[in-house]
């Protein structure tokens, strides 16, 4: 283990440090309070990859190691053309990393800061994350962190970032609120409510999610982390949705309102969001072919009601 730097938080890794023997990193690309994850270069795949390692202060501690050999194992189960790939993982030895395919292409939560997103990006994105987690609960997992900063805008949408992802037979086993604040569903911010987590947890996700994508703004007021109570800390478990005030049809952001439903019975599921966007991205010029291209705002009345 890394005796000599025990408690080091990075590992500080520069273009052309080899991570372990075949793999070298190229760049950092991001991190978090467990992770750090590198652009890469991987000999045998003769490819870019995505290496994300555990920090160098917690190669020791079972929770850690705990934790990545579950997203390890949530990755091996769950292949699905929106969901990031996973080639290996190396879980023993001093860094234990997972190995995942490169996605080219911005986070959305940086188009949304940059650009904005327009109701022609929104809705194949609509679908193709609607199919990810139709897929996932029916394989019996629950992402738990479905936000604008886990989706890639590659081609297709990616959605990644499974290090919290749970089997449904496990939620109620859960120690403590889970997911990003502002994204929760209500049962996931209280303990004696983890029993009601389930897929429409993560419909409760994809709606946060779209409604910032259209709109730029969170349905609800920001919570304060160190509050005291529950409703200060997560405003969704008492406060309604601010109206989506955007340039789609009321149908649409009907729809994403649905998705922000208290109770998780009330909310639609994966299928039922993906019938209701079809045909509305059936309009699109193309259909579902191209529709990631840049600029060329559809004219308004193409999405009128009818």
């Amino acid at each position: 283990m890394i005796a000599e730097t025990p408690t080091q938080t990075s590992w500080d890794f520069e273009e052309g440090d080899e991570i372990v023997p075949g793999r070298y990193a190229v760049e950092l690309l991001g991190g978090g309070r467990r992770y750090e994850a590198y652009l890469a270069w991987d000999d045998d795949l003769r490819t870019l990859v995505t290496v994300k390692a555990l920090r160098p202060h917690l190669v020791n501690d079972f929770a850690a190691r705990s934790t990545i050999a579950r997203e390890a194992a949530a990755l091996r189960t769950l292949q699905h053309p929106a969901l990031v790939r996973c080639f290996s993982a190396e879980l023993d030895g001093d860094r234990p990393h997972l190995l995942l395919e490169f996605l080219d292409g911005p986070r959305l939560s940086t188009l949304i800061r940059c650009y904005g997103v327009i109701l022609e990006q929104l809705l194949p994105l609509a679908l193709e994350l609607c199919a990810a987690l139709h897929y996932v609960g029916a394989r019996g997992y629950v992402h738990l962190d479905v936000k604008p900063k886990n989706v890639i805008m590659s081609a297709p949408p990616r959605l990644i970032d499974l290090s919290v992802a749970t089997r449904l037979e496990d939620v109620a086993r859960l120690a403590s609120p889970t997911g990003t604040d502002a994204y929760m569903a209500p049962e996931q911010c209280e303990p004696h409510r983890f029993a009601e987590i389930g897929p429409a947890s993560d419909i409760w996700g994809l709606g946060g999610t779209l409604y910032e994508a259209i709109s730029r703004s969170l349905p609800f007021a920001e919570g304060d982390e160190k509050a005291e109570t529950p409703a200060e800390r997560w405003p969704q478990l008492e406060a309604e949705p601010r109206p989506l005030v955007a340039d789609i049809p009321v149908t649409l952001a009907d729809l994403i309102l649905a998705c922000l439903a208290k109770r998780p019975q009330d909310r639609p599921t994966a299928l039922e969001v993906a019938d209701a966007v079809e045909p509305w991205a059936a309009r699109l010029p193309g259909a579902r072919l191209g529709l990631f291209r840049p600029g060329g705002r559809l004219r308004r009345s193409a999405f009128e009601e009818r």
